[in-house]
């Protein structure tokens, strides 16, 4: 195991020992997205997304955001509309805070365009879909 490696397996245990019991999933149907952009003097600019989600077989509605701020180029996001079938990994919010009932979103997955917000590195989408068809037979 080289230091590359050693430092990349450190970075992780330390996040999952940082967010472990809040890294989550959700998965259905698309109900709403909507894209907030704001930029202050054509310097900084804010990108802040809110989907709404049916779950399969449910009749919650889970609320997910997503926010990226960034320096001179506008942040990109993905294009979602109403009945795509998405998979968003994210932490949901910590307990006694104001968030709670948010999903903060780290990726997501559009299984009807096949398309991902943070790309993937292998075979992690095929493992993916292979898994959803084995859930729904």
């Amino acid at each position: 195991m080289g230091f590359r490696d050693k430092l990349s397996e450190h970075y992780t245990k330390s996040y999952l020992k940082k967010y472990g019991d809040r890294i989550t999933q959700a998965q259905g149907k698309v109900i709403s997205a909507k894209v907030e952009e704001k930029s202050i003097l054509w310097i900084f600019h804010k990108l802040a997304v809110t989907i709404l989600i049916k779950p399969d077989r449910s009749k919650n509605i889970v609320k997910c955001i997503y926010r990226k701020n960034r320096w001179f180029k506008k942040p990109e996001f993905m294009v979602l509309s109403q009945g795509h079938s998405v998979v968003i990994q994210g932490l949901k919010g910590k307990k006694g805070k104001s968030d709670r009932e948010y999903l903060q979103v780290m990726n997501i997955l559009n299984m009807t365009t096949k398309k991902q917000l943070v790309p993937l590195e292998g075979d992690a989408l095929k493992k993916l879909q292979s898994a959803q068809k084995v859930k729904y037979r």
